[in-house]
């Protein structure tokens, strides 16, 4: 026989024993004092005096606990402040010059395949005086790895998303970076005939006040530092010569461009600090 969950259970029934003197009369039958039981011929005793009425005791309340406000979205012990949109560089008062190397900053470079994106911004980067992060496109795309969508393959729909998806992902890091007072500098193949899906899709992600800059040396530079290159980051010949011709697009657009055909890294990262003191002192309009 099962009870019911939380129904007390009936005390173990013994041989030579009647029911428990607790239990209550069956149903119909007169109780209270002063009732003889069923068959009882007797006389019937008084009925007990009846006890004083005791006023109600109030209920002993429950401790009152207060209510914890419910804790912040943090990761451990430092509040970090949310990422959000960056805003355009607040030019300095015209009596003190611009210092770009310790001024936080939000930087893209952009380039055809073997411009020299990556090594200048890695320089740049490594020799600041002002807290400063590396955001490649290029590594962020690799971070798939079943199902990597290679464009050298052709470019589809699944290259395109990706493409896409870690353009968000790096946007994403750069804000966070930003509003916790360390800089960002970004480098992409940004065509200058794709706007939505190039420039303008990397200042929605990051904000007004990113600051692009073209790198575009020499054809002849281009392929040579291309045939350096292994794996899936080396190009062909010809992709190299028509991504090269597409970049072209960037002469007249206002951006700041720099031919580093005649320039090694340290050289190319000198002339960007340049660039970019006058990009602060006189915010573009791009």
């Amino acid at each position: 026989m099962q009870h019911a969950v939380g129904s007390p259970l009936p005390p173990p029934h013994q041989p030579g024993h009647g029911p428990h003197t607790t239990w209550a009369p069956a149903a119909g039958a007169p109780q209270g004092p002063g009732v003889p039981p069923p068959g009882f011929s007797g006389p019937v005793p008084p009925a007990p005096p009846a006890l004083p009425a005791q006023a109600p005791v109030p209920p002993h309340p429950a401790p009152q606990h207060p209510v914890a406000p419910p804790a912040p979205d943090v990761s451990g012990h430092v509040t970090l402040p949310p990422g959000g949109p960056v805003g355009v560089p607040a030019a300095p008062p015209h009596m003190t010059a611009p210092d770009p190397g310790a001024t936080t900053l939000a930087v893209l470079l952009i380039g055809p395949a073997g411009a020299g994106k990556t090594s200048v911004a890695k320089y740049w980067a490594d020799h600041r005086r002002a807290p400063t992060a590396h955001i490649s496109l290029d590594d962020v795309r690799e971070w798939v790895r079943s199902g990597f969508a290679d464009p050298q393959t052709g470019w589809n729909d699944h290259s395109e998303a990706q493409y896409r998806l870690a353009r968000r992902t790096c946007g994403f890091a750069a804000r966070n970076f930003l509003a916790n007072g360390i800089s960002c500098i970004l480098d992409d193949a940004v065509f200058p005939d794709r706007p939505v899906v190039g420039l303008g899709g990397w200042k929605r992600h990051v904000g007004p006040g990113l600051l692009p800059v073209v790198l575009l040396p020499g054809l002849d530079i281009v392929l040579e530092r291309n045939a350096e290159r292994s794996g899936n980051r080396r190009l062909t010949d010809e992709e190299v010569a028509r991504i090269h011709g597409r970049m072209a697009g960037w002469y007249g657009s206002g951006l700041p461009i720099i031919d580093n055909s005649q320039l090694d890294v340290p050289g190319t990262a000198r002339v960007l600090d340049e660039v970019l003191a006058r990009a602060i002192a006189s915010p573009p309009n791009w």
